[in-house]
Parts: C-alpha cells; structure tokens; sequence
C-alpha cells in the first residue's frame, strides 16, 4: 500500500514538472468549459513561445530578401568639398595657369550590379531559403509541443479532481467509521486503540487530500500561463477520458512518422542548408564582373572654348570591372573542409532523427498497449474492493472484524479508484503520445 501510494506522489510530481513558458499573453479565452481542442487552439493564438517562433520565421523571409538583393543594382549618392594645396600651375607670358582647383565640389548618383557571379548570388539566397523553411519548421513544432503539453496538463487537470473525489469519498466513510466506533468506546464495547487508530488513518487520508490539491491547485496555474488564461479566471473543463484500444500496426506508424515528423524535414533542410554552403564555398575563389555607372556635377575640367577650372559642369561614367581573387589567405579552402563536414554531420544527423522516431513509435506503442491492458484488471479491483469494503463494515459492525481490517478494505478501496483513474489517464495521454511520435501536428 505505501508503494501505491509512494507511486502515486511521483506521478504528481512527474505531471508537475513538465517545463512551461515563463510567461503568457492574457487574451480572449472560451465563453464556457474549455475542451482539449479549446486548449490547443488557445496554447497556438497566445502562448510567448509560439509568437517568438512566429517571428522567427519573419526574420528568416527578410534574410531571404536581402540576399536577393544581390541580384539588384546597389544605387547610392554623395556629395562633398575638398580644399588642395599646392595644385598644379604653369607660368604662360608671366602670368600663373592653374591645371586644378583649390576648392574641389563633386556631387553624384552611382549605381553597381553584379553582372556575374559563377552562381555565389545564388548560393547564398539558396542557404536563406532553406533557413526560412527551417524557420516554419520550428514554429510547427513549436505549436505541436505546447499543444502536447497543454493536452497533458488537461487531462492532468481532470485526474486530479477525480482523485479528489476518491479521497473525499474515503475520508466520508473514515468518518463514519470513526462515528461509530466513538459511539461504541462510549458504551465500552471497543478500545481507545481503535478510536485512535482510525483517526490517525483520517488524518493521513486528509493530508493525502491536501496534497492532491495542491497539485491541483499548480496544474491549473501551469495551465492557465500555457493557454493565456487570466489568473482570476477559474479553469473549467468539458472532457472525457478518450483512446482508441485497438487497430494500432507499428509498422504503418513508423512509416508515417518517417513521412510527417517535423524533426525529419529540419533535418533534412540542414542537408540542404550544408550542400548549399559548399556550393557556395567553391564558388569562393572564382572571379566575378560587376557593372557600374555614375551620373553627377563636379568642377575641374579645362574644357575650350572657356576654359574654367572652377566651373561645377555635369559628368557620367560607366564601365565594367573584373574582380579575380588571387590569395584569400587559405579561407576559401578552409570554407571547404568547413561545408564537407557540415554535410557529413548534417547526414548523420538525419539517420540518428530516423533512428529515434522508430525507436520512440516503438516505445509509444508498448506503453498504450500495457495502459490498455489495465484497464480491465482495475476494473475488476476496484468491483473486488468496493464489495470487500461493503462486508467489511457490515463483519464489522457485528463484531466479525477488527477495525483494522475495515480500515485496510477502505484504504483498498481507495487505492483501487486511485489506480483505475491512473489507467484510463495513461491509456489517454500514451494514446496522444502516440500520435505525437506518428507525426500528429495537434493542430485546433
């Protein structure tokens, strides 16, 4: 019996702590009872984290379009002043000729564009993309773990009030046990033992009750930070404990989880993230033609028939140029070595998510089977316990039976509601683990 009971608090606890945002946004929540649905679609529109995820995904599509402005042209203007002095001069017929200005102005719009680029542009928008859809992938998973989390809690939630009125029901019948075995120390027919012995046994059955609130008491709190639910507001829940017991073939699940799980296409989107990087690392020290032109005013120019230094006059240039990278120091071939392994690490990566997945599919299945098959055998201890505990009070009451024996029947009893509600939550919440490691989103 303590072993139930020490099995029981570990539950509890292990329900307790499963990690939570530290924050959440109050906001517009269900009129009525909030059903797991409700829960999932609430964890999606308020929680911090999904909305961190969310603008993730903003920053990788703005990193997109930046590197495709590689392919636009890059228009910039200036304008400034520069005072030289000497300058270059030549004495004609006693009389000084300046070549330039002292006071130099020069304003202008240039434009540059990459004409060619053996592809490096491309690369690089190429790597953005991929990180944009690996952006999208966090923010699915993102949702599909507060949403289990939600779901965990929920039906966390309902365990435990149902535990409570387990434990109320035991103390009911503690009490009227103590009742009569009071009335039956008055009349000299039991002991003091006795009357303290099922007081003690209350007493302990009272704390029991104070502790499964408490953790009531948390599941909500956790519940409300995880869904958005303002503090004040009282958690009400519309649910059943819901699996399905049978039609479950691992070799279909697992084929599905290989197909749908988030964590597969991250991986492989981190395989396609490292080959673009190579291509982009061999492309490193191939040259490139970049094309450029200008348009502006500036002074200088010893044009005849007037010639006037200081005359700000308009001018344009345009041209082509040939960028070719002699030596970078060994960073294009360290770029290399770099992207191989990344590939290489990025490939074993993805078999080892292949490799979990079968194995978690696996697990997941023979933890809802063995939840399944409890749920007939607490079924019958809890029958067996209640009509124990029914001729235990009545032996009892006629003097057939120490009170100890009735208090071992309730405490039975209890243990085996306790131990059935533990069975149908297992069998609920292994059967969405399930669907969680199959590749379920948990979308509302």
């Amino acid at each position: 019996m303590k072993r139930k009971r020490t099995a029981y608090l570990l539950f509890a606890a292990l329900l307790l702590g499963t990690q939570l945002p530290a924050s959440a946004f109050a906001s517009e929540t269900a009129s009525g009872p909030i059903t797991v649905e409700d829960a999932i679609r609430l964890v999606r529109e308020n929680n911090p984290k999904v909305r961190q995820a969310a603008e993730g995904v903003k920053a990788a599509d703005a990193r997109v379009t930046e590197k495709r402005s590689g392919f636009l042209p890059q228009i910039s203007a200036s304008a400034g002043y520069r005072y030289i002095d000497p300058v270059s001069e030549m004495e004609f017929g006693g009389s000084s000729m300046k070549f330039m200005p002292n006071d130099n102005y020069d304003a202008k719009v240039k434009a540059q564009i990459t004409l060619f680029d053996f592809g490096k542009t491309a690369s690089e928008v190429n790597i953005a993309k991929s990180g944009r859809k690996s952006a999208e992938q966090e923010l699915d998973m993102t949702g599909r773990e507060l949403s289990y989390s939600a779901v965990r809690l929920f039906y966390g939630i309902m365990f435990l009030r149902e535990a409570v009125k387990v434990q109320d029901r035991e103390i009911t019948a503690l009490r009227k046990s103590l009742d009569y075995i009071g009335k039956k120390y008055k009349e000299g027919a039991a002991t003091k033992f006795d009357v303290l012995t099922i007081d003690v046994r209350l007493s302990a059955a009272g704390n029991k009750k104070t502790d499964i609130e408490t953790d009531l008491k948390n599941a909500e709190t956790s519940f409300r930070r995880l869904t958005g639910i303002p503090e004040n507001d009282p958690v009400r829940l519309k649910g059943d404990f819901t699996f399905t017991r049978a039609g479950y073939e691992l070799e279909k699940l697992t084929a599905q989880a290989l197909r749908e799980r988030i964590e597969i296409g991250l991986a492989r989107e981190k395989e396609n993230s490292a080959r673009f990087t190579k291509n982009l690392a061999v492309r490193e020290g191939l040259p490139k033609i970049v094309g450029s032109a200008a348009f502006g005013y500036t002074n200088g120019y010893l044009i005849p028939p007037a010639p006037d230094i200081n005359e700000i006059r308009r001018n344009y240039s345009a041209g082509v140029e040939l960028h070719v990278p002699i030596f970078t120091g060994f960073k294009t071939s360290a770029k290399k070595s770099e992207a191989l392994a990344m590939m290489r690490g990025a490939e074993q990566q993805r078999i080892d998510t292949e490799q979990e997945i079968r194995e978690e599919v696996e697990r997941s299945l023979n933890s809802l089977n063995a939840s399944i098959g409890k749920i007939g055998t607490t079924e019958l201890q809890v029958s067996q316990a209640r009509l124990a505990a029914e001729h235990a009070r009545i032996r009892y009451q006629n003097g057939l039976a120490t009170s100890l024996d009735l208090l071992d029947s309730e405490a039975s009893l209890s243990e085996a509601e306790l131990g059935h509600l533990k069975a149908l939550y297992d069998c609920t919440i292994n059967s969405y683990a399930l669907k969680r490691a199959a590749g379920d989103q948990f979308r509302p």
